[in-house]
């Protein structure tokens, strides 16, 4: 007899931790990642912060095989502002039986501390499938499974300009300077994922332009038939 699956959205942000936290998700029996949820700026139509085109945003969910929800937030946008449309969100995957809501952090108390506020006093639960995993091992696993990413933003504070639009590989890891994480878990960098084994089929696209503004750089990625 099969138990029924706990229902689970999982926060999207194109990048390859959120990529494995649906891989990750996939292989336990006891639940079943039912859509992705995404926040894009609404000046740019492009994710937050990872700068990503909604039409590569939507073209992974079609390869994810899962319905993706765009949360389309105003430029600037005020923390209150922001907890105002999500509280919106919330509420409405848990008058659709949202049993959890999933994110890709790895380590960041603060981070976690803040989702588990904004979800409590919901029926909905927090979920954390990479929580804790060493992020050099994760690193290399993610890479040796066939997963392919590419550079779409880094603060060039910490890191070379020129690492900006490089795909994420074992030379990439190699390239990385002295005391930046690995996954890029303080914000060193964000990426976007074009194939792995959470996509049944895996996307062509190429580094587009390159340009710094607002004190990060920025690699736009194109689907190949576009560039």
């Amino acid at each position: 007899m099969s138990t029924k699956r706990s229902r689970v959205l999982l926060s999207w942000s194109s990048g390859k931790d959120s990529a494995w936290a649906l891989h990750t998700l996939r292989r336990q029996d006891d639940v079943e990642v039912v859509g992705l949820l995404t926040t894009l700026n609404q000046e740019f139509d492009r994710v937050a912060m990872h700068a990503v085109r909604r039409s590569l945003l939507e073209a992974q969910a079609r390869v994810a095989g899962l319905p993706l929800t765009c949360v389309d937030l105003p430029w600037p946008c005020s923390n209150e502002a922001y907890e105002s449309i999500m509280g919106g969100v919330v509420a409405r995957a848990d008058e659709e039986g949202i049993a959890f809501m999933a994110f890709g952090d790895l380590f960041l108390e603060d981070i976690r501390s803040y989702r588990e506020e904004r979800l409590a006093g919901t029926r909905i639960k927090p979920l954390f499938p990479l929580w804790l995993k060493p992020t050099a091992k994760l690193a290399r696993q993610m890479i040796d499974s066939g997963l392919v990413a590419h550079v779409t933003c880094l603060d060039p504070k910490v890191m070379p300009k020129e690492l900006a639009g490089r795909r994420y590989d074992h030379e990439f890891l190699h390239d990385l300077p002295k005391g930046i994480d690995p996954c890029g878990e303080n914000g060193e960098f964000h990426t976007f994922v074009s194939a792995g084994p959470m996509f049944n089929d895996s996307l062509d696209v190429v580094v587009g332009d390159i340009e710094e503004r607002d004190g990060f750089v920025f690699a736009d990625l194109l689907p190949r038939l576009l560039s």
